[in-house]
C-alpha cells in the first residue's frame, strides 16, 4: 500500500519593520522619484505572514494594527505573490498577514509584507532562490522591500533599493512613538518639495560621521547623526510631530528622528531599561497614541513555520 503524497502545507514568515538612520533626499529624477541615500536599520518589531495554496487569490489582515491595510488587489504582499507565480509558474495562494507594525507609519509595514510573502513562497514552490534573486525580485514592488529581505543594517541609494552592507557593531535600543493616522509618502514627498521650492538640491551621499558611529557599537556616537531630510515635510504636515520630538528628548532620549515618510517617531535610548523609563514616560505624556519598544539590528524576512499535509 502506497502512501499519499505529501502537499505543501501553509509556510509563514517573519519580517522586521525599519528605522532610517539617515534619509538624505537629492533631486527628483527623470522617473518621477527622487534620487536617496539612505542608512537603514532592521528593528524587532515584527508582521508574520502566511501563504498557503488555495483555489483563488486572496489576502486577509489580523491584529492589533490591522486597520487600514487594503485587502483588494492593491495590497501589496498579494502583488509580491502574484508577481512571484508569473516568475516562477506558481498557483494560486492565500495571504494571511498578521499585523505588528504599523499602517502608514514610515516603517515599511507594507513592504515588508511583500518581502515576507516572497520569502515564504519560495520555500512553499521549494524555488530555491538566492538572497540576490530574492532582492532582484523584491526590487520590483517597491523601493524598501530589498531591505526588508535582507534585514541588519544597510546603505541604499538609487531610490532605495541598492543595497550595500553597513558594519554596524552592538545593539541599538528604540522608542518607536506610533501617531494617530498614517501619512502618505507621496504627500510628504510633495511637502518636501514645495520647501524647497529654488533651492538647489544635490545629490545625496551617505555621511561619514554616521559610518564611523555605527562602526562604535556606542548609541551616544550615533545620536547626533540621525537625520531625515523629509522630517520637516512630515512635521509641516502634522505638526503635532514635533511636540513628540520635542517630548521625546525632554523624557530622556538619546536623539530623535521621523521615520521615513512618518509619522511614526523613533527615539534612540541608552538601553532596555532607558527604552522603558521613556515608554512609561511618553505614554503618561499623552502626547502619542501608543508606543513601542524595540531594537535592531535584527534578521530579514525568514521562515519560521512549514506545515506538511
Amino acid at each position: 500500500m502506497t502512501s499519499a503524497p505529501l502537499v505543501p502545507g501553509p509556510v509563514t514568515a517573519r519580517v522586521p519593520a525599519k528605522v532610517n538612520l539617515e534619509l538624505l533626499v537629492g533631486p527628483l529624477r527623470p522617473d518621477g522619484y527622487h534620487a536617496l541615500s539612505t542608512v537603514y536599520q532592521a528593528v524587532s518589531l515584527y508582521d508574520d505572514v502566511t501563504v498557503a495554496e488555495d483555489e483563488q487569490w486572496g489576502v486577509s489582515v489580523s491584529g492589533a494594527l490591522a486597520g487600514g491595510v487594503p485587502t483588494g488587489e492593491d495590497n501589496l504582499a498579494l502583488r509580491a505573490a502574484r508577481l512571484a507565480a508569473e516568475r516562477f509558474d506558481g498557483t494560486p495562494v492565500h495571504v494571511s498577514i498578521r499585523k505588528g507594525i504599523p499602517v502608514a507609519g514610515g516603517m515599511a509595514g507594507g513592504s515588508a509584507d511583500a518581502a515576507a510573502t516572497l520569502v515564504a513562497l519560495d520555500q512553499l514552490w521549494n524555488l530555491g532562490l538566492d538572497r540576490e534573486e530574492l532582492e532582484t525580485a523584491a526590487a520590483e514592488l517597491g523601493s524598501d522591500v530589498p531591505f526588508l529581505v535582507a534585514g541588519g543594517t544597510a546603505m541604499g541609494s538609487g531610490r532605495g533599493e541598492l543595497l550595500a552592507p553597513v558594519l554596524a557593531r552592538g545593539t541599538y535600543h528604540w522608542v518607536l512613538a506610533l501617531a494617530e493616522g498614517g501619512l502618505s509618502t507621496p504627500a510628504v514627498y510633495a511637502e518636501c518639495d514645495r520647501l524647497r521650492h529654488g533651492v538647489p538640491v544635490p545629490e545625496p551621499v551617505a555621511t561619514p560621521a554616521l559610518m564611523a558611529a555605527l562602526r562604535t557599537g556606542d548609541p551616544h556616537e550615533l545620536a547626533p547623526q540621525l537625520v531625515n531630510d523629509l522630517q520637516d515635510a512630515a512635521v509641516s504636515l502634522r505638526p503635532d510631530l514635533g511636540d513628540v520630538l520635542s517630548s521625546g528628548m525632554e523624557y530622556g532620549a538619546l536623539g530623535g528622528v521621523v521615520s521615513g515618510s512618518g509619522p511614526t517617531v523613533a527615539f534612540l535610548v541608552e538601553n532596555n531599561e532607558a527604552g522603558i523609563d521613556l515608554a512609561v514616560a511618553l505614554t503618561a505624556s499623552g502626547v502619542v497614541r501608543d508606543v513601542r519598544r524595540a531594537s535592531g539590528p535584527v534578521h530579514g524576512a525568514h521562515v519560521i513555520h512549514q506545515r506538511v499535509d
